[in-house]
């Protein structure tokens, strides 16, 4: 989809009106008094409300525009970045059954309300709501060809923010295409192709690294977890030095398990139809830093995804297996079904002790256990620093993907003591898997300022929810752009 302001009226086969009231047309100078009138009665006739999400059909005999969706953002009071997402998505799907090719999005000064904060919301409610993944079926889905963003005031705030907005969709759909593509389409070779592609266009470096080399690494536990795979490994190494005389480097280290069988503890055949989204923390990582490098963020970033599959096989390792670690800790494996933190623990101690990272962040499809607490809205959080979270908290807000802290306490790390080796990779029962599952990973961090998001309910959607659709989410890729920007 092209985007871009306009400055003068422009033919339409749709215009979406996001409205605080009536007086909001007033403002918009590129809209036609005819227009404007055809609205006025439209809604004086239905004695319509300004409700929060309410929308309305309109069909014009107008020169320049054929049809009209008018959305209601409710109180001014009551107004958030996400409420101006919603609305704009719903209005987008309501559009979008007239087939349109050429959309206007009509967006209000809003009084009280920073303006590239509100055209930021809607653009990326537009673009979020349009995606459709129909690449591998012969008839596509309607999509819009050109969007045209008309705002109040065209300064350069505004237009950064339809940039910055239009960036933060585009990469977003990129982690959706990548969590959606199937396992014989996405495994690691390919998904470090797709990471080289993108470094080129967006801006950043990247660096492979095939099965030789991860072995040079001593990365012991991530190869165990390789082991029985046709599909062989790969590390995958992102930078983005945008403050090089800083001496701050983050690690986003995404899980990048491509496809997930349970290895040898075999999950059902049910558990493993979605099971290509297992990947999930690694397309969060890959658009996350793509997004950063395409606004010039002025921080230092680097994205590492430990790549593989976890198949089963006559070598495939076991449970009740010792294995290593890059970091030189022993571990029991007691559930070969929880391999994504083996592989995320080397991923770790190579961001530390290979490329210097001073504080980590690693985000992975982790455990069933944190949808039974949170369900699939809330991502949830495992911490060692207050500030860090808090900075999250913030990003939170920018972005709307939302996020609860799980508790950390001595007992929970308890948990994990193995009596035969320095840890176990589950804890000693069934509780508390989500916090667990996260405080394994923290156990290789180093005392670093550090973050664990757990998205395995928010990566992924059944049925099409707001401006989700069904299939991936892209989960992650906002947030970590606004932590990194609050940086």
């Amino acid at each position: 989809m092209k985007t871009k302001i306009v400055t003068k009226s422009t033919k339409s086969d749709v215009a979406i009106f996001l409205l605080t009231g009536i007086s909001d047309l007033n403002g918009f100078k590129t809209l036609g008094e005819k227009v404007k009138k055809d609205i006025l009665k439209g809604i004086k006739m239905d004695d319509w409300k300004f409700e929060e999400g309410k929308v309305k059909l309109f069909s014009f005999y107008d020169k320049d525009i054929k049809h009209g969706v008018v959305a209601s953002l409710g109180k001014i009071k009551d107004l958030t970045c996400e409420k101006i997402r919603k609305t704009t998505a719903s209005a987008i799907k309501k559009g979008i059954e007239f087939k349109p090719e050429k959309v206007s999005l009509f967006i209000p000064e809003i009084k009280g309300f920073d303006a590239g904060e509100a055209v930021k919301s809607a653009v990326e409610g537009a673009i979020l709501s349009s995606y459709s993944f129909d690449r591998h079926k012969n008839k596509k889905s309607d999509k819009i060809g050109e969007l045209f963003i008309n705002t109040v005031n065209n300064n350069k705030k505004v237009t950064e923010a339809v940039k910055e907005g239009v960036v933060l969709a585009e990469c977003t759909n990129i982690a959706r295409d990548l969590v959606n593509e199937p396992s014989n389409v996405i495994y690691p070779e390919t998904l470090a192709k797709e990471a080289v592609k993108l470094s080129k266009k967006y801006g950043f470096t990247a660096e492979i690294f095939e099965e030789k080399e991860i072995e040079k690494l001593k990365m012991e536990s991530f190869l165990a977890v390789a082991r029985a795979a046709e599909k062989r490994p790969r590390l995958i190494v992102l930078k983005y030095m945008g403050n090089p005389s800083n001496k701050e480097v983050t690690a986003l280290v995404g899980k990048g398990l491509t496809y997930d069988t349970g290895g040898l503890a075999l999950k059902p055949a049910t558990g493993m139809v979605t099971m290509k989204c297992d990947m999930g923390g690694s397309a969060a990582v890959i658009g996350a830093i793509s997004a950063i490098a395409a606004m010039k963020l002025k921080v230092n970033v680097i994205s590492v995804v430990a790549a593989c599959e976890n198949s089963i096989g006559g070598n495939a390792y076991r449970n009740g297996d010792i294995i290593g670690s890059m970091a030189g800790k022993t571990i029991e494996v007691l559930n070969t079904d929880a391999e994504g933190r083996l592989t995320l623990i080397d991923a770790v101690t190579y961001s530390i002790k290979k490329l210097k990272a001073t504080k980590i962040v690693d985000i992975a499809t982790l455990t069933g256990a944190v949808m039974v607490a949170l369900g699939n809205t809330v991502t949830g959080v495992v911490s060692n620093n207050d500030k860090f979270f808090k900075q999250l908290e913030k990003a939170s807000g920018s972005s709307g993907e939302q996020i609860w802290r799980l508790p950390n306490y001595p007992e929970y790390s308890e948990m994990l003591k193995s009596e035969i080796a320095d840890l176990r990779n589950i804890g000693k029962n069934r509780l508390a898997g989500t916090i667990t599952a996260g405080l394994f990973v923290g156990e290789f961090v180093e005392n670093k300022p550090w973050l664990h998001l757990d998205i395995a309910g928010t990566s992924w959607r059944d049925a099409p929810e707001s401006y989700n659709q069904a299939g991936g989410t892209g989960a992650g890729v906002r947030l970590l752009y606004h932590l990194m920007k609050n940086q």
